[in-house]
């Protein structure tokens, strides 16, 4: 097995596993923050992509498939194994990195922001619509031939939609590999509970927030007192947030308040092109969902056991669909709520809205996902003056603030509970998905209370199984 990515680092899933003379890969996702980092997207890998006979997907962030298209491009053929749910996800966010990737070479080339003459797309549309003709769903708990000898099977990790652990079992050799993806949390609105596995022969784990315990989840009430903070002082609140997971859940929080007249009833707009359709399909996937969304129960004002009909709806919902009604947004001066995509602020059109709002002290610009390093968030959260966007360096004077609770990751506390179900300790753990101190400090930890061996293996290592 090769790490090619997400090794001492968060982004860039990606695991080849070579089992007598055949290769597949786990995950297929981008690096992203760091510009050391998102140079490796255009670097090549140490296989060719016409030798890697099958793709497994754990989920459709990202960092996990955002990959995929580059793959196909370099003439990968295969076919990519996911869940329905993730396949549905996957089309939708590939589409619009490729579009992405387009518009930002186009502006960079109109701008001459560029070192580079002329600056091209990582991967196009053209490449996109390849993967997406690749992808194979398979659902949750149902083992499938993904090449001669290796056989995968999805189970629920409890992270997103359609997220999943991959198992994989090496027929020749008898050995099981548990692939963990992105591990989910426990007794969390909008997401189930990630299921027990109770043994592997290799284990791989995250430690996103492997030296952090989250905020104990408070009911809202943080949320609650930064919008009515906000509403005073006649601003409007950014809510950075990944159209995948992220936004569901912020609308489910900012609905509950309403609900239960703990802020003002405000204009909430959406304006993130891939939200519409990712709201669409999490509507479609109720049942695989948390109870909570299904049928929810309020109090509201006196009347209690108040149904909510809509799990992602607030009284005055709006989903932008053009681009002249963003601009409208961004231009208007009237208090509000915007949820808007990229989650940490490193594209997308919530970068047109921070322009206009971080210069305003009354504005607030509210994170609720993980920020990697290099990131945007992730300088605005340790207090930079001023930030770069579109070429331009953009002062921060809004008020920065961050609700950890709402993170899909499990924490260390969490994720310690998910391994404390294993009946037997895997022969070997390798931590991944983390930074240097956070996955250090899981280790440490792992190590004194459960006693398993485990590693941290570097990028492009390989080790035996």
């Amino acid at each position: 097995m090769t790490f090619l990515g997400a090794a001492r680092t968060v982004t860039g899933s990606k695991h080849l596993l070579q089992v007598d003379g055949h290769r597949v890969l786990i995950d297929c996702g981008l690096f992203q923050g760091l510009k050391s980092l998102r140079e490796r997207n255009w670097q090549a890998l140490p296989i060719k992509a016409t030798d890697i006979e099958a793709v497994v997907l754990t989920h459709a962030h990202l960092d996990h498939v955002g990959y995929l298209p580059r793959l196909v491009g370099q003439g990968f053929k295969g076919r990519v194994f996911c869940t329905p749910a993730t396949a549905e996800l996957a089309r939708i966010v590939l589409a619009d990195a490729a579009r992405l990737q387009e518009e930002d070479a186009e502006r960079a080339n109109r701008k001459r922001y560029t070192k580079h003459s002329p600056a091209l797309p990582l991967f196009t549309t053209k490449d996109a619509d390849r993967a997406m003709a690749l992808l194979q769903p398979v659902g949750y708990d149902r083992p499938m031939p993904v090449a001669p000898g290796v056989e995968a099977e999805f189970v629920n990790a409890g992270h997103l939609l359609g997220s999943a652990y991959a198992r994989v079992r090496l027929q020749s050799a008898g050995k099981t590999v548990l692939f963990g993806g992105d591990l989910g949390r426990y007794d969390r609105p909008v997401m189930p509970d990630p299921d027990p596995v109770d043994e592997a022969d290799v284990l791989l784990v995250e430690s996103t927030y492997g030296n952090r315990v989250h905020e104990a989840d408070d009911n809202g009430a943080r949320m609650a007192q930064i919008i009515n903070e906000t509403a005073d002082r006649h601003g409007k609140v950014i809510i950075p947030a990944f159209a995948l997971g992220r936004i569901e859940e912020v609308l489910y929080w900012i609905g509950r308040l309403e609900a239960e007249q703990r802020i003002p009833v405000l204009p909430v707009y959406v304006d993130s092109p891939m939200a519409r359709e990712v709201l669409g399909i999490y509507r479609s996937r109720l049942q695989e969902l948390d109870g909570d969304v299904a049928g929810q129960r309020f109090n509201h004002g006196r009347e209690r056991n108040y149904l909510k009909v809509c799990a992602f709806c607030t009284e005055q919902l709006r989903v932008v669909s053009s681009v002249p009604e963003s601009r409208a947004v961004q231009e208007s001066t009237e208090p509000a709520i915007i949820v808007s995509s990229s989650g940490m602020a490193t594209g997308g059109r919530v970068l047109h809205h921070l322009v206009h709002t971080l210069p305003d002290e009354r504005n607030t610009v509210l994170f609720v996902g993980y920020q990697a390093a290099g990131t945007r968030g992730r300088q605005m959260l340790e207090g930079v003056g001023f930030t770069r966007i579109h070429g331009a360096d953009v002062p921060v004077k809004a008020r920065i603030e961050a609700i950890d609770s709402m993170s899909a990751h499990a924490d260390s506390n969490e994720i310690l509970r998910w391994l404390r179900q294993f009946k037997r300790p895997p022969a070997l753990t390798c931590l991944v998905h983390g930074e240097a101190e956070p996955m250090d400090a899981l280790k440490a930890r792992i190590e004194a209370e459960l006693g398993w061996r485990l590693a941290t293996p570097g990028h492009q290592e390989r080790i035996e199984i």
